[in-house]
C-alpha cells in the first residue's frame, strides 16, 4: 500500500493506492476520493474526506408519478465522523436534489448514515451516546473527546434520556417491576430554597418519580402514574418526619407504613437536642460565673453526638498512631497524626453536667431500642425514652418526647421492616455530586432525567451488586 502527502491549493492532500482503505469505517454507498487536512481554532487535526454517494435507481423514480427524476443541483453537505486517534474527521460529499420534470415533485437523496437531527453520521452518535451512558464523563469532556459542541452533546444526551424513560417525550414510563419498599425524600433543586422531591425503590435504588416542591401533591402524582393495581404491592416507605408525605400515603394506600429510620430520628436529636442542650449549659455557666466550666464545652459537639463506640476506636487508632494526613516537605505541611482522649474528655463532661449525662442516656437507648426485632420490644424501650425526657424537665428534650409519640407507630414499625433511608441519602449526594459536575442545570427536565439514569448505571454495569434490603 502506499500513502503520499502532497501539496494542493494550499492544503495537505493524501493520495492513496487503489488498494488502500481509505476510510475507516464503511458508510454505505460513500466513496472516498480525497483527503484534505485542516487545523480547529484549537489546533486539533481535521482529516476532511472528500467524496460521492452512490444514487440507487429507486431513488430516481418520482414516487408520486413514477417519472424519471432530474438531478437539480449538487450542494456540497459536510458531517462529522468518528475521531482517528486524537484527530476529528469530516466527510464531504454533494447532497444531491431531484425534481420531477412531470408532477414538479422535489426530493433531498437519502443518506443512510446520517443521524437524524444532527450534522454527525450514525456512528458518532452512537459513539457519543455510549460515551454519556457509561456515567463516567460529563458533558464538557465528551464535548472534547468528539469534537462536538456542548450544546450539541446536551441535545444527544437528553434525546438519549428521552428514549429510555419516557414515551414520545411526553410523559415517564411506568416502571417495569412492582416495588415492595419505597423511600422518598426532597434534595435541593436550586439555591433560593428550591426542592424537588424523588422517590425510589429501596431494593434497587432505582428512582421512579421525580416533582417540584415537597407537599402531598407529589405522592399523588405518583400514585396516578403507577396506578393502584402497582401500589398494591408496596408495604412500607422509609420517609422523615414530613407530615405531608405520610398523610399523603395513608390517604391513598392506607395499608402502606410509613417508617421512621435511626437516621433521621439521631440527627433530630442531635441537632435540636445535643446542640441546644450544649448550648444553653454554656451560657447557664457563662452567667453563674464559671467561666472554665464554660470554656470546656466550647468544641464539643463532635464528641457529644458520637456514639461511645466511635469515641473508643479513635482513641485505639490514637494508641496505634494512625497518620490522618501526610506530612509536605515541599509545601512545608507538618503530618497530622490521630489525638487521643475523646473518651476521656466524654466522660468527664458528663460527670460535670447531670443534664448531658441524661443526653447520653437517651441516646444510648434510642441506639439499643433501634437494634430490637420485634415491635413490643421497641415499644417498651422507646415508652421508656418518653418518660425519661418527660421527667427530665428540659425543654428540649421534652420536645424530642413529642416527636416520639407523635410518630411512635412509624417509629416501631422499623423493627418489623428493618430498611432505612441509606439508599435516599445515597442516592441525594450523587444528585449533588451531578450538579457540581454540571455546574448547576438549568433544565429541570434534563437534570431529573440525568437523576433516573444514574440512579440506574451501577445496576446496568453490575446488577448482581444491588441486593435485597433486609
Amino acid at each position: 500500500m502506499q500513502y503520499i502527502r502532497t501539496q494542493a491549493n494550499g492544503q495537505l492532500v493524501f493520495e492513496e493506492s487503489s488498494d488502500f482503505l481509505k476510510i475507516p469505517c464503511c458508510l454505505y454507498g460513500f466513496h472516498n476520493t480525497q483527503t484534505t487536512e485542516h487545523k480547529t481554532a484549537s489546533g486539533r487535526t481535521v482529516l476532511c474526506y472528500h467524496g460521492t454517494l452512490d444514487i440507487p435507481q429507486e431513488e430516481q423514480v418520482c414516487p408520486k408519478c413514477g417519472a424519471h427524476m432530474h438531478v437539480n443541483q449538487h450542494p456540497e453537505i459536510t458531517l462529522q465522523h468518528l475521531n482517528i486517534g486524537g484527530n476529528l474527521t469530516q466527510v464531504i460529499f454533494p447532497h444531491n436534489q431531484f425534481r420531477c420534470p412531470e408532477c414538479g415533485e422535489t426530493r433531498s437523496q437519502f443518506v443512510s448514515f446520517k443521524a437524524e437531527k444532527h450534522r454527525i453520521t450514525e456512528e458518532l452518535l452512537e459513539y457519543t451516546q455510549d460515551l454519556l451512558g457509561s456515567g463516567s464523563y460529563t458533558l464538557k469532556e465528551v464535548s472534547d473527546i468528539t469534537g462536538l459542541g456542548k450544546n450539541v452533546v446536551k441535545g444527544i444526551d437528553k434525546q438519549r434520556l428521552q428514549d429510555r424513560y419516557t414515551i414520545d417525550g411526553v410523559r415517564l414510563k411506568k416502571p417495569e417491576n412492582r416495588a415492595k419498599y419505597l423511600g422518598i425524600d426532597e434534595f435541593k433543586l436550586h439555591n433560593g430554597h428550591r426542592y424537588a422531591t424523588h422517590i425510589i425503590d429501596m431494593e434497587t435504588g432505582h428512582v421512579l418519580w421525580i416533582g417540584h416542591g415537597k407537599k402531598k401533591q407529589i405522592v399523588y402524582d405518583f400514585i396516578d402514574h403507577v396506578g393502584m393495581e402497582w401500589m398494591e404491592s408496596v408495604e412500607a416507605v422509609a420517609c422523615d418526619m414530613n407530615s405531608d408525605f405520610q398523610e399523603a400515603f395513608e390517604e391513598r394506600c392506607e395499608w402502606i407504613q410509613p417508617v421512621f429510620d435511626y437516621f433521621h430520628i439521631v440527627k433530630n436529636f442531635n441537632d435540636k437536642v445535643v446542640s441546644e442542650v450544649r448550648r444553653d449549659e454554656q451560657k447557664r455557666l457563662m452567667d453563674e460565673g464559671d467561666i472554665e466550666a464554660a470554656v470546656a464545652l466550647k468544641r464539643t459537639k463532635y464528641i457529644l453526638t458520637s456514639n461511645r463506640s466511635t469515641l473508643q476506636r479513635k482513641d485505639k487508632e490514637a494508641a496505634e498512631g494512625k497518620v490522618l494526613s501526610k506530612g509536605s516537605t515541599l509545601f512545608h505541611k507538618e503530618e497530622v497524626v490521630r489525638k487521643s482522649g475523646y473518651e476521656s474528655k466524654y466522660d468527664e463532661l458528663l460527670a460535670e453536667n447531670a443534664l448531658l449525662f441524661t443526653v447520653d442516656l437517651v441516646k444510648e437507648k434510642l441506639r439499643e431500642a433501634y437494634r430490637q426485632m420485634n415491635e413490643p420490644d421497641m415499644a417498651e424501650m422507646m415508652i421508656e425514652i418518653i418518660d425519661l425526657c418527660y421527667a427530665s424537665g428540659n425543654n428540649h428534650l421534652e420536645w424530642f418526647g413529642h416527636l416520639i409519640e407523635n410518630h411512635f407507630e412509624g417509629i416501631i414499625a422499623h423493627a418489623t421492616y428493618r430498611i432505612s433511608s441509606g439508599k435516599i441519602e445515597g442516592m441525594n449526594n450523587k444528585i449533588k455530586t451531578l450538579r457540581r459536575q454540571g455546574y448547576g442545570y438549568p433544565d429541570d427536565e434534563y437534570f431529573f432525567l440525568k437523576i433516573f439514569d444514574i440512579s440506574r448505571s451501577d445496576y446496568i454495569r453490575n446488577p448482581a451488586s444491588h441486593r435485597k434490603c433486609d
